[in-house]
């Protein structure tokens, strides 16, 4: 007979997740151990196999369920309704607000995704073109000149991705911005800079 879930069942999940990936982050995808992941959750072993049977498996859930999380804050922001440069304002924001606290999920996401299965690698690639589609639209909407003579829409949709997801590096939540200014920074650098790549 299967055995069912408890009534904690997500949220002892989303505990094990977030510690799982405190430890990757730490130690590295090949240090990590189920039995290391296990006692910073709190777990027993045998309780940890339950809710994911390997390594590989708890990463493909903190990468899924991070993008996911992403993605659906991301739609949650998004609003059609107005000018595209305040459209996108709002995009960036939405990203940088939603990677707080993130770090360390961001970084199984950068780093922890070589060892998964073709298939699971699709799944969160879907995600991800989900992400960049909704991107792309709203830069070429800002200058539809783009793509008219060479391929530029996506180098430039990835610079802002590539100020975005590394922003872990070095953002400090005492230092001399906040996630929202760096917000305005970043989408700004990309509208006045758009407007001369040609």
């Amino acid at each position: 007979m299967a055995r069912t879930r408890a009534v904690d069942f997500e949220e002892k999940q989303r505990g094990i997740l977030s510690s799982a990936a405190a430890v990757f982050a730490e130690m590295g995808m090949e240090k990590a151990s189920m039995s290391l992941i296990a006692s910073h959750s709190n777990v027993s072993k045998a309780l940890l196999y339950h809710y994911y049977p390997s390594k590989d498996a708890l990463i493909f859930d903190i990468v899924r369920t991070h993008l996911s999380e992403l993605e659906s804050a991301i739609e949650a922001a998004d609003r059609t309704d107005i000018p595209p440069q305040d459209r996108l304002r709002l995009l960036v924001k939405a990203v940088l607000a939603n990677y707080e606290g993130r770090d360390n999920e961001h970084k199984v996401q950068l780093n922890g995704t070589s060892a998964l299965s073709p298939e699971q690698l699709a799944e969160l690639q879907a995600i991800e073109r989900q992400i960049v589609k909704r991107f792309s639209g709203v830069i070429r909407d800002i200058n539809p000149d783009l793509n008219r003579d060479r391929p530029l829409l996506m180098p430039v949709t990835m610079s802002l991705f590539g100020m975005m997801n590394w922003v872990y590096m070095w953002f400090r939540p005492n230092g001399p911005v906040t996630r929202d200014e760096y917000a305005d920074i970043a989408t700004t650098l990309i509208l006045e800079g758009v407007k001369a790549v040609s």
